[in-house]
Order: C-alpha cells, then structure tokens, then sequence
C-alpha cells in the first residue's frame, strides 16, 4: 500500500509539473471590455473627435525596455465603423480578439506597446516609414501582469488613450485645381 501511495504521488508532481511548464501566457486584445478598458483611439487634430474606423488596424506588440515595439503578438485587428446614436463612437475602438504572448508564461509582467495603421499601407513598418503617406500612430508603452493557462486572459488595463495621424483628404478645391490643370495640359497638345 505504502509503494502504491508513493508511486501515486510520484504521478501527480510529474503531471503538475509538466502542465505548468507549457502554460502560455495570454491577454485580451481590446481597447474597450465594458468599464474595465475604455481607452479611445481618435484621429489627431480631427474636428468633431472621431475614431480611425475601419479604414486602419491595431496590433499589440511586445516592447523593449525602451518602449519599443519588437515582436508582433496575434495578427492585426480591424476598427469597427462609426454607428450611429450612442454607437458613433464605435470607430474609436478596434475588434477584440485574445492573444498568446509566446515565450511567457502566465503571471509575469509584460511590456507592450499598441501600433494602430490605415491598413492601405499594408503593414505597421510600411505606414511607419512611409511618414505621413499613411495614417499612423503607437500608444506609450505598458505593463500587464498576463493571464493564460488555469487563468483568465489579462485586460489590457495600463493601455493609455492614443491618437493616429489622419491622411487629409483633398479639397474639393485642390481637385478642380488638379482636373483644370490636366484639361490645360491636354489641349497643349
């Protein structure tokens, strides 16, 4: 009876231990979970405030010690469209998807940083570095304690509100402009 207790004890810490060493680590990847996450996503210098809409994604992103974005978590999640009524703010917050955070486990604190982008670009890096060809903006970087595993994904509570820059549409006086120019050149030849 003795061996048979022992062997089973023997069981029960070789599976505990097995299972808590391929735990992932996860979170919630939202900007708005009822009143627990409310933080906006809005157009910089943008009259009346509005969101980026469905024309721009976010992404979550591990960071550096220097804030800075390193590896890409989950893939990019899309902005929802305005609404109308008390759904017109719908545009500020994008779509909620749970995320793993490979390479840690549940319970460590974790630094990431949220980059949002108008998705014509293709990718964050391109938007980024295209400058002001395409809307883009990245939130300060924050810590989360991860869930994952026998816990619940963690919510993205430290996330601070961010703006995008917004790519100005054309006038409809710069397209008159343009179109007489292009008639102008055109009866030259």
């Amino acid at each position: 009876m003795k061996k048979l207790l022992i062997a089973l004890a023997a069981v029960v810490v070789a599976t505990v231990a097995s299972y808590g060493q391929g735990a992932i680590g996860q979170v919630v990847f939202a900007n708005k979970v009822g009143t627990t996450v409310d933080k906006p996503v809005t157009l910089l210098n943008v009259t009346p405030t509005a969101g980026p809409g469905s024309g721009y994604v976010a992404q979550l992103y591990l960071a550096d010690a220097s804030g800075n974005p390193t590896t890409a978590l989950g893939t990019p999640s899309a902005f929802n469209a305005p609404g109308t009524g008390a759904a017109a703010i719908a545009d500020r917050y994008w779509k909620s998807q749970t995320v793993d955070v490979t390479g840690h486990a549940p319970g460590d604190n974790v630094s990431f940083v949220v980059r949002a982008w108008q998705n014509s670009a293709g990718s964050a890096d391109a938007a980024f570095a295209a400058g002001s060809t395409f809307g883009h903006g990245q939130s300060s970087p924050f810590t989360v304690q991860i869930g994952g595993g026998t816990l619940p994904p963690s919510n993205l509570t430290t996330l601070q509100a961010f703006t995008v820059t917004a790519v100005p549409e054309p006038t409809v006086i710069a397209l008159g402009v343009l179109g007489a120019a292009a008639l102008a050149l055109r009866r030259r030849k």
